[in-house]
């Protein structure tokens, strides 16, 4: 009977990782061979053709495709039971629009289970490591591919909330400096649409994207103020939603949209400078360690 050691382990999941990496790279190879008319065809009627534009944007699911084929039940029942036990799809796609990713839900589950895999192969190679020292007991060491597996199911969704937190607040940040761009090309004599979809062309923050759908919305036909409020709806940023809710006020009512526009720019400017305020007010001594640490003179 052959005994395990961790060297033994440790080069047989080595062995594994470059048999799969080979074999990705050797799937990935193109096929010689003509292409067919439909993929001929396909990239000239995009424009009238949905199936033409999704047989374009194909793209192979994974580099193995023997291998995706033979697990692709299995993985789709892993993620419908994976979104069941953390509570639904519904946060989920909120958090990946708020945070610009092109993926779905459904891939998003996908990168969540190729992550928890990650983590209970760290956890088999740590239990078998642990085991071949008897420090810990077999119970012990399925509880840490456990562990491990659901750490880095875990650490995908931090790092999914932690990116729509960190664009959320970029595009708080770029909000004034919009609402004094509109308030100037409005008091130009510009529309409320023409000066937004001035701003979606010629600028490159977070928020202005967000209003390039909007504009894009509108150019297929939906009412501004229901596109205003979608966005402002799938982001849930207060201060994002409380501009469109007094744009489309003030577009209901006839008020003149300058003035509405100045007074909330100058509010979240006074935001601004508040946040600003109590971040160095929780950071006064930290902020003071750069600036004699340049002069050369110790805390005292």
């Amino acid at each position: 009977m052959v005994r395990v050691t961790p060297v033994l382990a440790l080069g047989a999941v080595c062995g594994l990782v470059l048999g799969v990496g080979l074999w990705a790279l050797v799937s990935m190879t193109p096929r010689l061979s003509r292409p067919r008319l439909i993929d001929r065809v396909a990239p000239y009627v995009l424009d009238v053709s949905p199936g033409a534009r999704e047989l374009v944007s194909r793209r192979p699911a994974n580099p193995l495709p023997v291998l995706g084929f033979v697990l692709a039940p299995a993985a789709a029942a892993a993620q419908r039971g994976l979104g069941a036990l953390l509570g639904g799809s519904e946060s989920t796609a909120r958090r990946l629009r708020q945070a610009g990713s092109t993926l779905d839900v459904e891939r998003f589950r996908a990168e969540q289970l190729l992550w928890g895999a990650v983590g209970a192969g760290l956890g088999i190679l740590a239990a078998i490591v642990a085991g071949g020292s008897g420090s810990l007991p077999p119970v012990a060491q399925a509880a840490a591919v456990v562990v491990f597996a659901a750490g880095g199911v875990a650490l995908r969704d931090y790092l999914l909330q932690r990116a729509a937190r960190a664009r959320l607040a970029r595009m708080e940040s770029e909000l004034p400096t919009v609402l004094e761009f509109l308030t100037l090309s409005l008091s130009a004599g510009e529309g409320i649409l023409d000066a937004i979809r001035r701003i979606s062309r010629i600028s490159a923050g977070e928020l202005a994207a967000e209003l390039g759908r909007v504009v894009a919305d509108v150019n297929t036909g939906l009412p501004f103020a229901d596109s205003l409020a979608g966005v402002a709806r799938d982001l849930r940023l207060t201060a994002f939603t409380r501009f469109v809710e007094q744009v489309t006020g003030a577009l209901d009512r006839g008020t003149p949209l300058v003035e509405v526009l100045r007074a909330q720019a100058q509010d979240s400017r006074d935001d601004a400078k508040r946040q600003l305020l109590e971040v160095a007010g929780k950071k006064e001594v930290a902020m003071l360690v750069p600036v004699n640490t340049r002069s050369g003179s110790p805390l005292h």
